[in-house]
């Protein structure tokens, strides 16, 4: 630190204390780690007590491994249910993509339902007289 006086004028400079990569990148790390709270690990007031018993219409996710994975996940929309699809396993195999795709469409076209992409490897359909808005919606800052 070099401290200057003149005419009744401090002036301060300080010099920056060098890090290495790994002290930074640890920093960092830390730090935005602390930001972020795991929610798989919270449980809620009364979560037990609340079941899916009374709803009408229930939110699940399955999960795609193969193209026969797909019965058990239509039966649920076809039982009022909005179905959440995370095809992340089959998502290069574009012969099984275009399957499941026309799959739910036709489901979603039979129930008077609708179906959409919700994220990059996320399909969302839905029962009768739900739709799916294809709008973001955005911040306001």
């Amino acid at each position: 630190m070099i401290i200057t006086e003149r005419e009744g004028c401090t002036l301060t400079i300080l010099k920056k204390k060098a890090f290495s990569a790994t002290e930074e990148s640890a920093i960092r790390e830390s730090a935005s780690a602390e930001q972020y709270i795991d929610l798989t690990d919270m449980v809620f007031e009364d979560e037990s007590l609340m079941g899916t018993e009374g709803a009408r219409t229930v939110v699940k996710v399955g999960e795609m491994f193969r193209y026969e994975d797909l019965s058990s996940l239509t039966s649920e929309v076809y039982n009022d249910n909005i179905v959440i699809v995370d095809f992340t396993s089959i998502a290069n195999d574009d012969l099984t993509m275009k399957r499941v795709t026309a799959e739910l469409k036709n489901v979603a076209r039979d129930i008077d339902g609708d179906v959409a992409g919700v994220g990059r490897n996320l399909l969302m359909v839905t029962p009768r007289g739900i739709k799916i808005d294809r709008n973001k919606i955005k911040g306001g800052f």
